[in-house]
């Protein structure tokens, strides 16, 4: 078994969208199921997936992610599935409705922040509602960022 990164125990990461926290504003998370093949799992198992250019939407009164990169499973010849095919999260009504809401009314979007196992070993999504930043923001974030990094160095280098 592969070694566990993040803070939580019994949780394996497979994917990290990093930069959904540089461009947008996180206002609201939520744990989502994700509706997956045989053979995405057995690939996912590897740890090769990618959310990063991915996003979720509302279709047909169901949350859809899209654009996730599942890499083919190599053993599984003529079975194998599709690598950015559309997937459907499993989610509440009353969750798909304060998503749709929220995305129709405020303009917000569905962004995808972590794939992963929990401790049952079933796959995973969290998934934020959050507002775009604007460039100024997003300097902003990266000057307090600096800040930070270069407060920690300095006070290393004191004591």
């Amino acid at each position: 078994m592969a070694s566990k990164k993040g803070g939580d125990p019994g949780r394996k990461i497979i994917s990290d969208n990093r930069k959904a926290r540089f461009n947008y504003e996180i206002e609201d998370t939520l744990e989502a199921g994700i509706e997956l093949k045989g053979t995405e799992v057995k690939s996912l198992r590897t740890g090769k997936a990618n959310i990063a250019e991915s996003y979720a939407a509302e279709y047909a009164g169901e949350i859809w992610i899209y654009n996730v990169y599942i890499p083919e499973y190599l053993q599984a010849n003529r079975f194998n599935h599709e690598p950015r095919r559309p997937r459907k999260l499993l989610l509440h009504k009353r969750e798909i409705g304060k998503l749709a809401g929220a995305v129709q009314k405020d303009g917000k979007t569905i962004v995808p922040l972590k794939l992963y196992f929990n401790e049952q070993g079933r796959a995973k999504l969290e998934i934020a509602l959050a507002r775009g930043k604007k460039l100024h923001d997003k300097r902003e974030t990266e000057k307090r960022r600096d800040w930070q990094r270069e407060k920690s160095r300095l006070m290393k280098n004191l004591g």
